[in-house]
């Protein structure tokens, strides 16, 4: 699982470095290293910052975690005094521990134009908490209690225009609101879609995909339909047609989506598309708790958003693959990595680990897209995630399919480790194709637009 960020900075950067790579894609292939071997906790969720950090953390009630809180800290109320968060910097290949009092389980969060990370939710104790991130030698997390209207977990977050986070369902939370608030009294309005896409029986809509278009609504994705969101007004403005197959594509059948790079023609926006690939078909849930591990879905679905009459069209994934990831590559290419080809996501309920990433070429004709690259030898399964990073690497960690802390006798062990995948355009043979900023010089401060 992966924050959901500001796009304009990230296509921005996908843009630019696309149109200056002209050459044909080289072949499939990409490498793999191990960064760490362990960095105390489980990578869960993770969120680069702009100083080549990423921030990590995991349950705080799974017991005692792998890296202690320096100085003898302990949260409060608990004899636990190991970490369940910690700070990677990249260029060091260092971690540092980080303190985090209540629960961040299956929360999400936002980083702000400021460059603060305000993560919100969480489990129990950790329901309406907001903690905020601000980057230094020394800093921790400080932690709001109260701060929202409502139980938020499993829920999503996206910043707007203007720098305030829309926060939309969760468990049981047909609603939304928003971060920080306008008054004290600032209320959380129903969201009927949410009610609308609730399968009773397992859900099937939490953890819904949003990204913002071009007019500043949302686009919603949640189970299978999907709507087009004007939140200033809490009204729908548009109905997508559903997904081809009927099947269910968010947690906890996890699929995974992106918004694919924006198409400029003329310096204006000329298409803006939606990719979402994988998931577990209708009904594994129940199968599973009866011991049966249904094959997961290996369709992606495509749809041109901006078109006045969209349509889904259908594409087959060379691999199946449930819980999954997905990263936008600089080259415009999206990564698909981790997760299983069979089960669902939850406590035991995955097998058979996706170890070979797949690399999606948006723009080649359908049938030639996908391409399967070198696998690693640690299965991520349940709870892992990436994160892109600055130098084109992909940073992967995380996977416990387990309510503890469990690193032995289990079919997938909890895993502590940090990897970095390098795609196929790092290699040495394409170093003549990368683009090198020769002015201005490194010392020169770069603003947007100039």
């Amino acid at each position: 699982m992966a924050f959901s960020t500001t796009l304009l900075y990230h296509h921005l950067l996908i843009l630019v470095l696309f149109i200056l790579h002209a050459p044909s894609c080289p072949a499939a292939g990409g490498s793999w290293s191990i960064l760490l071997s362990s960095i105390g906790i489980y990578g869960m969720h993770m969120q680069l910052l702009p100083n080549d950090c990423v921030v990590m953390y995991d349950h705080t009630d799974f017991g005692v975690s792998n890296i202690s809180l320096p100085y003898g800290k302990c949260r409060s109320n608990s004899t636990d005094c190991s970490a369940h968060s910690v700070e990677y910097d990249v260029v060091s290949n260092t971690i540092r521990p980080l303190m985090v009092v209540t629960n961040v389980w299956c929360s999400l969060g936002t980083l702000m134009p400021d460059s603060r990370l305000v993560q919100t939710g969480g489990w129990v104790d950790g329901y309406r908490r907001v903690r905020v991130y601000k980057s230094c030698s020394t800093c921790d997390w400080k932690e709001i209690p109260n701060v929202l209207n409502q139980q938020r977990w499993y829920a999503t977050n996206h910043l707007l225009p203007g720098g305030r986070q829309i926060i939309i369902g969760g468990r049981q939370a047909f609603n939304l609101e928003f971060y920080p608030k306008m008054s004290a009294s600032e209320n959380s309005p129903r969201f009927p879609f949410l009610v609308q896409t609730n399968d009773p029986n397992v859900e099937n809509n939490l953890y819904p995909f949003l990204f913002l278009y071009l007019d500043g609504n949302l686009f919603i994705f949640a189970n299978n339909p999907a709507i087009l969101f004007n939140y200033s007004k809490n009204q729908v403005v548009k109905t997508y047609p559903t997904m081809p197959g009927g099947q269910p594509r968010n947690y906890p059948s996890t699929s995974s989506a992106v918004l694919l790079p924006l198409r400029l023609k003329k310096g204006t926006v000329e298409s803006v598309e939606v990719l979402v690939c994988g998931g577990a078909p209708k009904g594994t849930f129940t199968n599973e708790n009866n011991g049966r591990f249904d094959g997961a879905l290996d369709t992606c679905g495509r749809i041109k958003i901006s078109d006045p009459n969209p349509q889904w069209v259908m594409e087959t994934m060379p691999l199946a693959r449930v819980m999954g990831d997905m990263s936008l590559f600089p080259k415009g290419h999206v990564l698909i990595i981790n997760g299983a080809s069979a089960g669902i996501a939850g406590w035991e309920l995955g097998r058979n680990p996706v170890l070979s990433p797949v690399t999606y070429r948006p723009d080649n004709k359908v049938g030639s897209r996908f391409e399967v690259e070198n696998p690693s030898t640690k299965p991520r399964v349940y709870h892992s995630t990436t994160v892109l990073l600055r130098d084109g690497r992909v940073l992967v960690g995380g996977s416990n399919p387990h309510d503890k802390y469990v690193f032995t006798n289990e079919l997938f062990p909890i895993e502590l480790s940090l990897e970095a995948f390098s795609p196929s355009y790092l290699d040495s043979s394409s170093s003549s194709l990368r683009p090198m900023i020769l002015s201005p010089k490194s010392k020169t401060k770069m603003r947007y637009g100039k």
